[in-house]
């Protein structure tokens, strides 16, 4: 059970990192170089122009994805456990919102336990 906990832990972790990676990528361009990028992933697609800012945004965050070459899962959780200090300052702690919650203690209004 703890490899399962620890694993669900580092998957939540790599989503985070790999998130944050690609919105640094994102807030350091200009709203100009986001629809270039926007309408260039649009024609590959075979489409003129983004339909919708929401639709630029997510060209845009596609290409941006594919151009950082982010790491798979396996190869960036070896490269973690060997050197988490490398990783950590670009993990922005939003993989602690997936954790699972603790169970609750009983309180003094729970029903007694049957024994």
């Amino acid at each position: 059970m703890e490899r399962q906990d620890g694993d669900s832990v580092l998957r939540a972790k790599y989503r985070d990192y790999c998130s944050a990676r690609v919105a640094d990528a994102i807030l350091s361009l200009s709203p100009e170089e986001i629809y270039s990028l926007a309408r260039s992933e649009a024609r590959s697609i075979g489409h003129m122009v983004p339909d919708s800012y929401n639709e630029a945004i997510r060209l845009a965050t596609g290409r941006i994805r594919n151009r950082l070459a982010l790491p798979e899962f396996e190869e960036w959780a070896l490269e973690y456990r060997n050197n988490p200090d490398r990783f950590d300052p670009y993990i922005l702690g939003l993989w602690k919102s997936e954790e699972p919650p603790s169970s609750p203690s009983p309180t003094s209004s729970d029903p007694p336990e049957d024994s």
